[in-house]
C-alpha cells in the first residue's frame, strides 16, 4: 500500500528510524516536502550518527533538504531550535545559499543556555569555493565571548574557529579550500580543535577563561553587537551545533555527513 502522506511504502516506513520519521513529520507540518531520496539519505544519516556515537552530542542538526525554507528550517535532532530564514536566501536540492550581504538564519540556539562547561562544537558543510568575500559561516558574539566558524576571512585566506576569545584561544590556519565540512570543537578549557574534511588542521591549547556567549547562533552570518553581520556567501549543505567532539568523533561525523551528501549527489 502506498502511503501518500509520506511518499513511501509501508515496509519502508516500518524500517525507518523513529527520529527520522519525526523529522519528516515536522517538515510536512511546516508545509515542506521531501523526496524519497532525501528521506532515505536522512534516515541513513540518523542511523550512522547513532552507530558511531555522534548522535548524542548533537543539539541541532540542519540537513538542508527539501529545497524550501519550511523544510530547511527544521532541526533533525528535535522539535526545538527551528530556524527562521531572513530574506535573501536561495533554496535548491544542493542546499541553501545566502546572498552574502544581508541573509541569515536565526537558529534560536543560545549556547549559554543549551551547552555546559567547555564542551561545544559548530559544524558547517560548504559547497562554495570563495577566496574573495570575508565572513562567518555560523556564529554568535555577545560583546564578550563568541562562537564562530569561518571558511575564508581576510586576504590571508584564514580558515578558523573561535570558542570563545578571539584571537587568543581561537584556531586559525591558512587554507585556500573552502568546500567541505568544517568543525570547530572545544572539549576542555585548554583544547580547541579545527577539523576539515575529516582531518585535524590545528589545535589551540591556551587556557580559556571566558564562558559561552549569551546570544543565539546564526547561520550565514554572526551576530556582533546590535544585529546580524559578518555575512558570507557559502552554500550550506549541512550545519550542526552541540557538545564538543573528540578526534575520533569528528572523523566519524565527517564520514557520516559525507555519505549523506554523496547519496544526495551534492558531495564535494
Amino acid at each position: 500500500m502506498i502511503l501518500a502522506s509520506h511518499g513511501l511504502i509501508a515496509s519502508q516506513i516500518a524500517s525507518f528510524d523513529a527520529d527520522a520519521l519525526a523529522f519528516f513529520a515536522r517538515v510536512t507540518a511546516a508545509g515542506g516536502t521531501l523526496t524519497t531520496t532525501e528521506k532515505t539519505a536522512v534516515n541513513q544519516l540518523v542511523i550512522d550518527l547513532k552507530a558511531n556515537g555522534t548522535w548524542t552530542p548533537m543539539k541541532a542538526i540542519y540537513p538542508m533538504v527539501g529545497s524550501s525554507a519550511a523544510a530547511c528550517a527544521q532541526n533533525l535532532k528535535s522539535s526545538s531550535f527551528t530556524g527562521t530564514f531572513s530574506a535573501g536566501w536561495t533554496f535548491a536540492s544542493t542546499g541553501v545559499t545566502p546572498n552574502g550581504t544581508s541573509a541569515y538564519m536565526e537558529t534560536n540556539f543560545n549556547p549559554r543556555n543549551e551547552t555546559s562547561g567547555f564542551s561545544q562544537h559548530l559544524a558547517m558543510y560548504s559547497r562554495t569555493q570563495n577566496l574573495s568575500v570575508s565572513g562567518v559561516q555560523m556564529g554568535a558574539y555577545d560583546g564578550t565571548a563568541e562562537m564562530n566558524i569561518f571558511q575564508y576571512y581576510a586576504a590571508s585566506s584564514l580558515k578558523g574557529s573561535s570558542l570563545y576569545l578571539y584571537p587568543t584561544t581561537a584556531v586559525t590556519i591558512n587554507n585556500t579550500n573552502t568546500r567541505g565540512l568544517q568543525i570547530g570543537s572545544r572539549t576542555a578549557n585548554n583544547v580547541l580543535k579545527l577539523f576539515f574534511n575529516g582531518s585535524l588542521l590545528d589545535t589551540n591549547t591556551t587556557t580559556e577563561t571566558l564562558t559561552r556567549p549569551n546570544i543565539s547562533v546564526l547561520l550565514g552570518a554572526s551576530r556582533w553587537g546590535a544585529g546580524p553581520n559578518q555575512f558570507s556567501p557559502h552554500e550550506h549543505a549541512f550545519s550542526s551545533i552541540g557538545d564538543g567532539l573528540t578526534d575520533t568523533q569528528a572523523s566519524n561525523f565527517y564520514t557520516a555527513v559525507q555519505t549523506f551528501q554523496t547519496t544526495l549527489s551534492r558531495n564535494v
